[in-house]
Order: C-alpha cells, then sequence, then structure tokens
C-alpha cells in the first residue's frame, strides 16, 4: 500500500524538528559538579568549547574563569589562567582574585568610605588603609552565582546570576548581577556585565584572570609583549589611590603604545624593584563603545591575546604579590609569573567627582563588555 506524499513530508518534518531539538539540547552547556564551599553548597562548573580547541570552564562561585586551553603556534594546547582544581583552594588564602568577578566595586575605594545622597557608607579596609575589590566576606568574588547553559547567537554560553542584597559587604541597595560568558569559533570569549538596583548604589565590575600566555606555572609573564592602547593614566598615591589627576604616559615607563616586554622597565615603576606594576590606564576612544584596549603576546608560543572593551580604563597588574603559592597540580605561581589586565571604570570614583560617576539608579541597567579574542602568530 503507498504511502501518501504527504505523510511522508509530515513525517520528515518532525524528524528535523527532533534532530534540531536535539542538536540544540546537546549545544546547551550543562552544569556539573565541582565540588561543595565549606558552607556546604554545591559549586557547579561548566565547560565552553569551539570548533577549533579552545575550550573554557567556568564555576558558579565567584562566576569565575577556571581553565582557559588554547592552542600555540603549533597547535598545542595550554591552559593560560591561574587557578586551582578544587573549592578549596578557592577558599584558601593562596586564592589572589584567581579568574573571578570582582565587585560590587572592584579596584580600591579611599578609606573604605564613601557618601551618597548626604548619607555615609563604611565598607572593610582590605588593602592597607583602603577598600578593595569589594570586600572580605561576601564580595562577589566570594558568593555562589546561579549558573544556566545558554546557546547564543556566537556559541555556547552561561549566564550567572547573583542578588547582592541591601547592605552585603556595606553598599546600599538590592543589587542584582548578570554576568554571560560565550565563546565563537572566531576564538572570542565575551563577557556581558549587567546590573540594577533598587536604591542608587556604586558598580564596577571586572574579571580579573591572570594570564601567562606560555601556560599556567610558567614562571614568568615579563617576557611577555606588551601593547596599551592608552594615552593617559592616573597616577596614584602611597596608598595606590588616584589623586585626582590625569597624566600622559609619554615619558614614562608607562607608555605601551607601542609594543614592550613587560619586563623592560619594569625596575623604573617604583622604588622597591621588587614590585612592578599595578596602575590604571585611560583608554582611548569613547566609552561604552567597544574599542581596542589591550596586545599581549608570548613570542615563544606565538599565542596572542586581544582585548576589546565598553569600559573607560584597565588596569596592568603583574602579580606582584603573589609568591609561590601551590595552584593547579601543585604548581607553583611565583611573583611576576602572570599579569592581569582588568577593564574598569576609574579607582575611587565614587569618592572623585572629576571621574565619570559609577552610581546606578534605580531603573537604569549597568550594562559593559569585554572580549577577549585568541590567536597566533
Amino acid at each position: 500500500m503507498p504511502v501518501p506524499q504527504n505523510f511522508l513530508s509530515r513525517l520528515l518534518l518532525v524528524m528535523a524538528c527532533l534532530l534540531m531539538a536535539s542538536r540544540s539540547q546537546a549545544e546547551v552547556p550543562r552544569g556539573v559538579p565541582f565540588g561543595k564551599t565549606a558552607a556546604g553548597e554545591l559549586v557547579q562548573l561548566f565547560t565552553l568549547e569551539n570548533a577549533n580547541g579552545v575550550k573554557v570552564t567556568l564555576m558558579t562561585r565567584g562566576a569565575t574563569i577556571v581553565n582557559l586551553w588554547t592552542p600555540d603556534r603549533k597547535g598545542k594546547l595550554a591552559d593560560i589562567v591561574l587557578g586551582f582544581d578544587d573549592i578549596a583552594g578557592y577558599e584558601s588564602d593562596r586564592n589572589a582574585y584567581f579568574g573571578c568577578i570582582a565587585g560590587r566595586v572592584c579596584n580600591r575605594i579611599a578609606k573604605g568610605q564613601f557618601t551618597l545622597n548626604g548619607k555615609q557608607y563604611t565598607l572593610a579596609i582590605n588593602n592597607g588603609v583602603n577598600h578593595l575589590h569589594g570586600g572580605i566576606k561576601r564580595s562577589l568574588d566570594r558568593v555562589n552565582w546561579q549558573g544556566r547553559g545558554i546557546e547564543s547567537t556566537t556559541g555556547p554560553g552561561v549566564v550567572f546570576t547573583y542578588i547582592s542584597p541591601d547592605g552585603e559587604e556595606g553598599y546600599p541597595g538590592n543589587l542584582t548581577c548578570t554576568v554571560t560568558y560565550t565563546l565563537s569559533d572566531k576564538n572570542e570569549l565575551g563577557i556581558v556585565f549587567q546590573a540594577a538596583t533598587d536604591q542608587a548604589t556604586p558598580v564596577n565590575l571586572t574579571n580579573h584572570s591572570y594570564f601567562n600566555l606560555s601556560g599556567e606555572g610558567a614562571p614568568t609573564v615579563l617576557d611577555h609583549e606588551l601593547q596599551i592602547f592608552a594615552d593617559e593614566y592616573t597616577p596614584m598615591d602611597k596608598t595606590m589611590i588616584p589623586t585626582g589627576e590625569i597624566a600622559p604616559v609619554a615619558g614614562t615607563p608607562l607608555d605601551f603604545r607601542k609594543p614592550h616586554r613587560i619586563g623592560e622597565r619594569i625596575q623604573q615603576v617604583n622604588h622597591d624593584p621588587t614590585f612592578g606594576y599595578d596602575h590604571n590606564f585611560v583608554v582611548n576612544g569613547k566609552p561604552g563603545t567597544m574599542r581596542p584596549v589591550a596586545i599581549l603576546k608570548h613570542p615563544g608560543s606565538g599565542r596572542v591575546l586581544k582585548i576589546f572593551s565598553t569600559q573607560p580604563c584597565v588596569q596592568l597588574y603583574t602579580g606582584d604579590f603573589l609568591y609561590g603559592q601551590a595552584g593547579k597540580q601543585g604548581k607553583s605561581y611565583a611573583q611576576h609569573s602572570a599579569c592581569c589586565l582588568e577593564t574598569q571604570h576609574h579607582p575611587d570614583a565614587v569618592n572623585q567627582p572629576q571621574f565619570p560617576t559609577i552610581i546606578l539608579q534605580p531603573g537604569q541597567t549597568y550594562q559593559q563588555g569585554c572580549t577577549y579574542l585568541f590567536s597566533t602568530e
């Protein structure tokens, strides 16, 4: 008995729909257990992978980049970010904000105080006499976010969400934070930061990954070449708070407008030659538009990292306070063995009205973007 043509058509359509649904489900990253915090919270791990072998693992604690494998010029993969193999490492004093989202306000706030709408707020002092990266107990790097895998138009991704309650770490307002990571077949790891509040509150979010393009655990990052697209920087006092001035980089060891080895002039930066760069650069171009921030290269492996951002600034930090703590697979993370390039607003902007505001008002949406583009040469 012949089968009606319209039946075959419907059957083929149903099969195609089922195949597409199955494929779509397979492409959505799923969270798997990574361990539990000391408080008993389950931490999940998500994996993103593209057609070129670039692979990223992300965990819900701190919405953190745990691993980031990229190929060298010969196609050999290496993990290029510092971190740990377990939750205990991330909860230990060995963790120097490895791979996390820092906030509510990243970088420093002078003396841990600010005044907003006539009220003074007092925050934790956790960096000399200042407040750093959102606090000490419930800063965004220390809390467990909710994670959800997605399939975006550019590739697989993960959406992390956390609601920071009014008064947490001393900050006003209930703040809903969302961070979305996506990985494309163009080797772009995109990060979108979003936040909304029910009270006026300062917000300044960044990702705090430590990069070594020769592979995490390599002894130095000082052999990397760096270019920063910034004509200006913010000078700071001895406690690392901006003085309020915006100065040209020309004629200083902060001039990375053309590529330089990171270690080339590092001893000129501070009076103590054991320390290096921990400076805020004002990125060229219009804030709010995605534009080039920096290019980091490792000549030995051929790996190249290009960074783009909508943020007005970027902080270069050369791992001055790494001290040889044990990281993944017990590898030692020596001083200057990795660098951070933290896209951000101006440090201490909440106390310095000459800088662009970081105050988020009810009804507004905080939204910033950052893209890491990986290649070789």
